[in-house]
Parts: structure tokens; C-alpha cells; sequence
């Protein structure tokens, strides 16, 4: 066992890598070792601006880079499956962003490729590492609660301009691949006080103008095996952001206000017999969190809740509640892709 840092390559020069990876190394002392662009130039500036030690040609040599042993991929949701494979096929960890695939069967083949390097697999569902979430599950855990009977998840935005890649059935864009995702796996998560895994029991959504198939919204009705019921919700073209999860139980609810960016918004509202009262979690970052475990996995073998099984379950969830509202499953797009 050893606490030396990590080493890690980043697939890309996106925006969100501040936030998801570049803030979370800075905090926690791992290396950003390297990163490639689909231009050398956005990597170089990427680089310069962030720390990275050194640029790469290309995806391909970075993951195949003996130096790296983590590859971070926050590429187009197209890319997820494709570069999650190769660097599984390199022998790397794979830290990824969520999906995990484009689909169930190109996520079957990372579950597969993952058994079969032996390394270690998560899908990015930070959110899951805050005290925010963790203490939805402690009050459900506690008694406080009850038992519980609903809980309804809610992630939706202001609409990203039509250009944007979200809004791309090629590239695997929509609502649910991007956001609803959130949704239904904080209702997953909540199985071992419901009795067991959640099942579809319908879904509903609406379809962006101009963009065949892709989910402006999405709505998917959940129904657990003691009795409990969820809705997972889900808007790419919202009046305002709103990304609150709400547990219901017999005996009192509570109402996490931004699960999924609590360094905005930390609070917990609990609301019971005895009153309401209002809890502060702390605002440092959930990617923070995240890094830490998937870290404290790979250095001392600490416990790790999010794995390829978790990854595959979650994108069957997500092709059955698109099937069931009428929209196709993502395409998938194999190497070789982006250089």
C-alpha cells in the first residue's frame, strides 16, 4: 500500500475537466500527468492554463502511454464507449463521465473488457460521494424518515444553444444521456431501503425541434419491490436549473435542493412531525470527494460503490425508459474516431 498519487491522462480539453478532475487533483496532490486534444493547440493552452505536465499526439497515445495509469474521459457521450474500451484494452484504471456507453450493448462490451484487464472501472456519478447524498441516505438509514414510500428526482437546465453536441443523436446527445442519468441513479441508490432495485413502469418525453430523436425531456415512472414509487425527471430546455432529489417517507420527507452541484447549494430541508429544520453539508466539491475514493480504491483496496456492474445497470435503465417513450437508443460510434 502506498499513498503515492495517482498519475493521470485526461482524454480532451473540455470545460467541465476544471471542475471534474483539474480542481479535484489540485486539492488532493495527484499528478495531471498528461493530455490530448483534438488539436494540439487546445491541448497546449489546456496544459498551460491547468497544470497538465506534458501534451500528447493523440487520444491513442495517451492511453497506450506507459506513464499513465488513470485515464480520465470526459469526451462527447459518443466517445465514452470507444476510449473506454481502448484504455481498458492498455491495461489503465478508467475514471469516466456518465454514461458509461452509448448504449446497453456497447456498455455490456466495457463490462466485459473491464473483467478482463482486471483494472479498476467507474462511472462518474459524483454527486454520490457528498455529504448532501450521503446524509439523504443516513436519515433514510436512521429511522428518522420512516419507511420509504416516494422519492422524485429532478435535473433540468436552461437550453445549451442548438449547436451544441447535447442536442446531437450522432454523438449520443439528449436529455436523459445527460442529465436524467442523475435522476435515475439517485433513485437506484436507494435499494437497500426499498427493498431492491427500482423497474420501470412507464416513461414519457418530448422530442427537440429539429433534432430527430433526441429527448428535450424526459419523464420515467419507477416502481420499487417493497412498495416505494420514484419519478426521474429530466429537462434539457428548462425555465431555470433545478436539480433537487426528495425522499418521502412514513414518517417525515426530506429534500436535497442541488444534489448534484452541492458547492452551490448545500442544504438539506428535513421536514417531520417534530418541525422543519434546514442542514448545511458543506459546499467543497463533490468531484473532490470523488477523486478521494476512487484514489483511497486504488492505493489501500478502501471500499469503491460505483463499478462496471453499477455502469451497466444504469445504461439498461436508460435504453429502457427511452424505448418505452418512443425515442431510439443511442448510436454508437467506433474507433478509430477523434485522433
Amino acid at each position: 500500500m502506498t499513498d503515492e498519487p495517482l498519475r493521470i491522462g485526461v482524454l480532451g480539453a473540455a470545460r467541465i475537466a476544471e471542475l471534474s478532475i483539474v480542481g479535484p487533483a489540485r486539492a488532493t496532490g495527484h499528478r495531471l500527468v498528461a493530455v490530448a486534444a483534438r488539436s494540439r493547440d487546445r491541448a497546449e493552452a489546456f496544459a498551460a492554463t491547468h497544470g497538465v505536465e506534458r501534451v500528447v499526439g493523440s487520444y491513442a497515445d495517451l492511453v497506450a502511454d506507459p506513464e499513465i495509469e488513470v485515464v480520465y474521459n470526459p469526451l462527447a457521450n459518443s466517445l465514452h464507449g470507444p476510449w473506454n474500451l481502448a484504455a481498458l484494452q492498455a491495461g489503465k484504471h478508467v475514471l469516466t463521465e456518465k454514461p458509461s456507453a452509448s448504449n446497453t450493448t456497447e456498455a455490456a462490451e466495457v463490462h466485459a473488457a473491464v473483467a478482463k484487464a482486471g483494472t479498476v472501472f467507474m462511472e462518474g456519478f459524483h454527486y454520490l460521494f457528498h455529504p448532501v447524498t450521503r446524509r439523504l441516505h443516513e436519515l433514510l438509514d436512521s429511522g428518522e424518515l420512516g419507511e420509504l414510500r416516494h422519492v422524485e428526482a429532478m435535473v433540468a437546465m436552461p437550453a445549451p444553444p442548438d449547436s451544441d453536441i447535447r442536442w446531437s443523436l450522432p454523438l449520443a446527445g439528449g436529455a436523459l444521456m445527460d442529465l436524467g442519468c442523475y435522476s435515475l441513479h439517485a433513485a437506484r441508490m436507494l435499494a437497500p431501503w426499498a427493498g431492491g432495485a427500482p423497474r420501470l413502469v412507464a416513461a414519457r418525453g418530448g422530442e427537440k425541434a429539429d433534432a430527430a430523436g433526441v429527448d428535450e425531456w424526459l419523464d420515467a415512472d419507477l416502481e420499487f419491490p417493497g412498495g416505494a414509487t420514484g419519478s426521474a425527471r429530466c429537462h434539457m430546455a428548462h425555465d431555470t436549473w433545478q436539480m433537487s432529489c426528495r425522499v418521502v417517507g412514513s414518517r417525515g420527507e426530506a429534500t436535497a435542493v442541488n444534489f448534484v452541484q452541492p458547492h452551490l447549494d448545500d442544504r438539506v430541508v428535513v421536514r417531520t412531525a417534530a418541525g422543519e429544520r434546514t442542514e448545511e453539508l458543506g459546499r467543497r466539491s463533490s468531484y473532490t470527494f470523488q477523486l478521494e475514493a476512487f484514489a483511497a480504491h486504488l492505493r489501500h483496496d478502501a471500499p469503491l460503490v460505483l463499478d462496471a456492474d453499477d455502469a451497466l445497470t444504469t445504461m439498461r435503465l436508460i435504453d429502457e425508459c427511452y424505448q418505452a417513450a418512443g425515442f431510439p437508443v443511442r448510436p454508437r460510434a467506433d474507433l478509430p474516431a477523434v485522433g
